[in-house]
């Protein structure tokens, strides 16, 4: 059973990893080792578990113990939990626990591209995206709707972010994913993967979403651009297809987290 730990004001370890360091410190907790990252909810929890994410502590209401935790405080083995009751949380912490609690968890080594995606037949590339709402929502969308992987480039906000993993419902964890080396000129690196790949962009040279020849090829890479500015011009021209989502009453785009749903649906089948 776990460790558990009643918080106050001179919780150090329960501050500094929950309440003090910022996600990209705790990325880098254990250099050169890869390092934490939290995830908030039982769901988003539970989840990371079932993926064999390790968890390192747990901070948490003292009432969850036996509530929206219990069935998971097992899974966790001998971490400990930090817990106390909401107000004491918030005084000690500085931020209110609304969503159940918080489990920060160890990172894993990251998988290089050409091995994530040799069996994949969809897969998602992400070019600077840098909203964590936008990624949660992309992920959640590419593990209901068909693709295989994701693909980031450097640029891209991390996937296990707090808030990009929660906002997934935690299938950042079921889906694979991996950086790519460059946050430009990757379309040849897919290419040698075997991809074919479609740029989502409006252009004169677009074709539609629904266009037959996109459903029939083999292996199809359904590259995304960063909010606002959409793909870089030399991405567009280096990828074999320019795709547009056809538009009505005048809109010209959508949000690149509901362009990324839709692609996924016509294009995942």
């Amino acid at each position: 059973m776990s460790n558990i730990i009643e918080i106050n004001n001179n919780s150090t370890d329960v501050l500094q990893i929950f309440a003090l360091l910022s996600e990209p410190q705790l990325l880098h907790y254990f250099e050169p080792e890869p390092g934490l990252f939290i995830a908030e909810s039982p769901k988003v929890i539970e989840r990371a578990l079932n993926t064999g994410y390790e968890p390192y502590a747990l901070l948490m209401e003292q009432k969850d113990i036996d509530g929206q935790m219990k069935e998971l405080l097992p899974r966790c083995g001998e971490v400990p939990v930090y817990i106390a009751d909401f107000d004491n949380i918030t005084e000690v912490t500085g931020f209110k626990l609304i969503r159940g609690a918080l489990c920060a968890f160890r990172r894993k080594a990251l998988t290089p591209a050409e091995e994530l995606c040799k069996n994949a037949r969809r897969i998602a590339v992400l070019e600077n995206v840098v909203n964590p709402t936008n990624i949660g929502a992309i992920f959640r969308s590419a593990a209901a709707l068909n693709m295989d992987a994701v693909l980031l480039t450097p640029a891209c906000c991390d996937p296990l972010y707090r808030r990009s993993s929660r906002v997934s419902m935690g299938t950042v964890f079921q889906i694979p994913w991996t950086y790519l080396a460059d946050n430009i000129g990757y379309p040849q690196q897919l290419r040698d993967m075997g991809f074919r790949t479609a740029a989502m962009a409006l252009s004169n040279e677009s074709v539609s979403i629904d266009a037959p020849e996109l459903r029939s090829i083999e292996k199809l890479a359904v590259v995304l651009g960063t909010e606002g500015e959409g793909l870089a011009e030399k991405t567009i021209a280096d990828c074999d297809y320019t795709v547009k989502i056809p538009m009505s009453h005048g809109v010209d785009s959508l949000n690149v987290a509901a362009a990324s749903a839709v692609a996924f649906w016509e294009l995942g089948r």
